[in-house]
Protein backbone atom coordinates (compact mmCIF):
# COMPACT_ATOMS: atom_id res chain seq x y z
CA UNK A 1 0.00 0.00 0.00
CA UNK A 2 2.86 2.76 0.52
CA UNK A 3 4.23 2.16 -2.92
CA UNK A 4 0.91 3.05 -4.02
CA UNK A 5 0.85 5.79 -1.83
CA UNK A 6 3.89 7.11 -2.90
CA UNK A 7 3.29 6.67 -7.01
CA UNK A 8 0.10 8.47 -6.60
CA UNK A 9 1.58 11.64 -4.12
CA UNK A 10 4.50 11.92 -6.12
CA UNK A 11 2.91 11.53 -9.42
CA UNK A 12 0.48 14.24 -8.69
CA UNK A 13 3.25 16.06 -7.74
CA UNK A 14 4.98 15.70 -11.12
CA UNK A 15 2.34 16.13 -12.90
CA UNK A 16 0.97 19.56 -11.13
CA UNK A 17 4.63 21.08 -10.39
CA UNK A 18 5.13 23.50 -13.47
CA UNK A 19 7.55 25.76 -13.24
CA UNK A 20 10.68 23.46 -11.92
CA UNK A 21 11.85 22.50 -8.40
CA UNK A 22 10.96 25.45 -6.19
CA UNK A 23 7.28 25.09 -7.29
CA UNK A 24 7.15 21.39 -6.07
CA UNK A 25 7.52 22.92 -2.37
CA UNK A 26 4.24 23.81 -1.93
CA UNK A 27 3.47 19.81 -2.58
CA UNK A 28 6.25 18.76 -0.52
CA UNK A 29 5.14 20.97 2.68
CA UNK A 30 0.97 19.36 2.36
CA UNK A 31 3.18 15.74 2.11
CA UNK A 32 4.78 16.90 4.99
CA UNK A 33 1.87 17.37 7.04
CA UNK A 34 -0.04 14.61 5.37
CA UNK A 35 2.83 11.75 5.68
CA UNK A 36 5.61 10.70 8.43
CA UNK A 37 7.76 10.33 5.44
CA UNK A 38 9.60 13.86 6.37
CA UNK A 39 8.70 16.79 8.82
CA UNK A 40 8.35 20.66 7.72
CA UNK A 41 12.35 21.28 9.37
CA UNK A 42 13.48 18.13 7.54
CA UNK A 43 11.97 19.61 4.58
CA UNK A 44 14.00 23.10 5.09
CA UNK A 45 17.07 21.48 5.92
CA UNK A 46 16.86 18.88 2.16
CA UNK A 47 16.34 22.38 0.34
CA UNK A 48 19.47 23.84 1.36
CA UNK A 49 21.08 20.67 0.77
CA UNK A 50 19.38 20.25 -2.67
CA UNK A 51 20.47 23.98 -3.37
CA UNK A 52 24.00 23.02 -2.78
CA UNK A 53 23.60 19.50 -5.18
CA UNK A 54 23.08 18.10 -8.18
CA UNK A 55 19.28 17.52 -9.14
CA UNK A 56 16.15 19.77 -8.86
CA UNK A 57 14.72 19.58 -5.32
CA UNK A 58 11.83 17.63 -5.96
CA UNK A 59 13.50 14.64 -7.66
CA UNK A 60 16.06 14.78 -4.33
CA UNK A 61 13.02 14.97 -2.22
CA UNK A 62 11.18 12.39 -3.51
CA UNK A 63 14.15 10.39 -3.37
CA UNK A 64 14.36 10.84 0.20
CA UNK A 65 11.18 10.30 0.95
CA UNK A 66 10.66 7.42 -1.05
CA UNK A 67 13.78 6.21 0.89
CA UNK A 68 12.23 7.17 3.89
CA UNK A 69 8.86 5.56 3.59
CA UNK A 70 9.95 2.12 2.39
CA UNK A 71 14.00 2.02 1.17
CA UNK A 72 15.50 1.72 -2.07
CA UNK A 73 12.46 0.51 -3.67
CA UNK A 74 10.47 3.34 -2.56
CA UNK A 75 13.07 5.60 -3.54
CA UNK A 76 13.38 4.93 -6.96
CA UNK A 77 9.50 4.69 -7.27
CA UNK A 78 8.94 8.13 -5.95
CA UNK A 79 11.65 9.22 -7.95
CA UNK A 80 10.40 7.92 -11.43
CA UNK A 81 6.61 8.66 -10.15
CA UNK A 82 7.95 12.29 -10.00
CA UNK A 83 9.18 12.79 -13.55
CA UNK A 84 7.06 10.33 -15.05
CA UNK A 85 4.59 13.11 -16.01
CA UNK A 86 6.94 15.29 -17.39
CA UNK A 87 8.24 12.75 -19.62
CA UNK A 88 4.98 11.69 -20.87
CA UNK A 89 3.93 15.52 -21.35
CA UNK A 90 7.08 16.12 -23.19
CA UNK A 91 6.80 13.65 -25.36
CA UNK A 92 3.15 14.80 -26.48
CA UNK A 93 4.58 18.20 -26.95
CA UNK A 94 6.99 17.15 -29.05
CA UNK A 95 4.71 15.15 -30.97
CA UNK A 96 2.67 18.00 -31.66
CA UNK A 97 5.19 20.99 -31.07
CA UNK A 98 5.02 23.11 -34.15
CA UNK A 99 0.81 23.06 -33.72
CA UNK A 100 1.60 23.58 -30.27
CA UNK A 101 2.92 26.38 -29.61
CA UNK A 102 1.11 28.59 -32.11
CA UNK A 103 -2.13 27.52 -30.63
CA UNK A 104 -3.91 30.89 -29.32
CA UNK A 105 -5.32 28.75 -26.10
CA UNK A 106 -2.12 27.14 -25.08
CA UNK A 107 -0.36 30.55 -25.24
CA UNK A 108 -3.34 31.89 -23.21
CA UNK A 109 -2.77 28.94 -21.04
CA UNK A 110 0.41 30.10 -20.39
CA UNK A 111 -0.35 33.25 -19.55
CA UNK A 112 -2.50 32.44 -16.93
CA UNK A 113 0.38 29.85 -15.48
CA UNK A 114 3.08 32.09 -15.94
CA UNK A 115 1.74 34.10 -12.20
CA UNK A 116 0.30 31.35 -10.51
CA UNK A 117 3.70 29.85 -10.58
CA UNK A 118 5.30 33.12 -9.66
CA UNK A 119 2.50 32.53 -6.75
CA UNK A 120 3.34 29.18 -5.88
CA UNK A 121 7.36 29.57 -5.78
CA UNK A 122 6.64 33.05 -3.68
CA UNK A 123 4.79 31.33 -1.29
CA UNK A 124 7.51 28.58 -1.05
CA UNK A 125 9.50 31.70 -0.17
CA UNK A 126 8.01 32.55 2.50
CA UNK A 127 7.27 29.16 4.21
CA UNK A 128 10.91 27.91 4.04
CA UNK A 129 11.23 32.07 5.13
CA UNK A 130 9.34 31.25 8.01
CA UNK A 131 10.65 27.71 9.44
CA UNK A 132 14.13 29.55 8.84
CA UNK A 133 13.31 32.67 10.91
CA UNK A 134 11.27 31.46 13.16
CA UNK A 135 10.60 28.57 15.39
CA UNK A 136 6.77 28.55 15.37
CA UNK A 137 6.35 25.54 17.56
CA UNK A 138 6.87 27.01 20.87
CA UNK A 139 4.39 28.50 23.26
CA UNK A 140 6.21 32.05 22.14
CA UNK A 141 7.42 32.22 19.08
CA UNK A 142 11.33 32.13 19.13
CA UNK A 143 12.98 34.18 16.50
CA UNK A 144 16.59 33.39 15.21
CA UNK A 145 17.85 36.65 14.66
CA UNK A 146 21.55 35.14 13.25
CA UNK A 147 19.60 33.84 10.73
CA UNK A 148 17.63 36.91 9.93
CA UNK A 149 21.28 39.04 10.18
CA UNK A 150 22.83 36.31 7.67
CA UNK A 151 20.04 36.58 5.01
CA UNK A 152 20.10 40.58 4.96
CA UNK A 153 23.77 40.97 5.11
CA UNK A 154 24.15 38.20 1.94
CA UNK A 155 21.12 40.09 0.37
CA UNK A 156 22.62 43.59 0.55
CA UNK A 157 25.77 41.78 -0.52
CA UNK A 158 24.04 40.79 -3.69
CA UNK A 159 23.00 43.56 -4.52
CA UNK A 160 26.93 44.85 -5.17
CA UNK A 161 27.47 43.65 -8.33
CA UNK A 162 31.07 42.60 -8.64
CA UNK A 163 29.63 40.20 -5.84
CA UNK A 164 26.66 38.72 -8.15
CA UNK A 165 29.61 36.95 -10.32
CA UNK A 166 30.51 34.85 -7.56
CA UNK A 167 29.45 31.24 -7.94
CA UNK A 168 26.28 30.15 -5.55
CA UNK A 169 28.72 27.09 -3.97
CA UNK A 170 30.61 30.19 -2.49
CA UNK A 171 27.64 31.63 -1.14
CA UNK A 172 26.13 27.96 0.14
CA UNK A 173 29.67 27.15 1.76
CA UNK A 174 30.19 30.97 3.61
CA UNK A 175 26.43 30.17 5.40
CA UNK A 176 27.36 27.13 6.28
CA UNK A 177 30.70 28.19 8.20
CA UNK A 178 28.28 30.86 9.77
CA UNK A 179 25.85 28.41 10.57
CA UNK A 180 28.20 26.41 12.33
CA UNK A 181 29.92 29.51 14.20
CA UNK A 182 26.52 30.45 15.32
CA UNK A 183 25.79 27.35 16.51
CA UNK A 184 28.69 26.71 18.49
Amino acid sequence: MIYLTLFIEFFKIGLFSIGGGMATVPFLMDLAQKYPWFTASELADMIAISESTPGPIGINMATYAGFHAAGIPGAVLATLSLVSPAIIIIVIIAKFMSDFSENKYVRAAFYGIRPMIASLIGYAVWQIAVITFADLTQPRPVFHYSSMGICLVVFLLLQWKPLKKLHPILWIGCGAILGILFRL
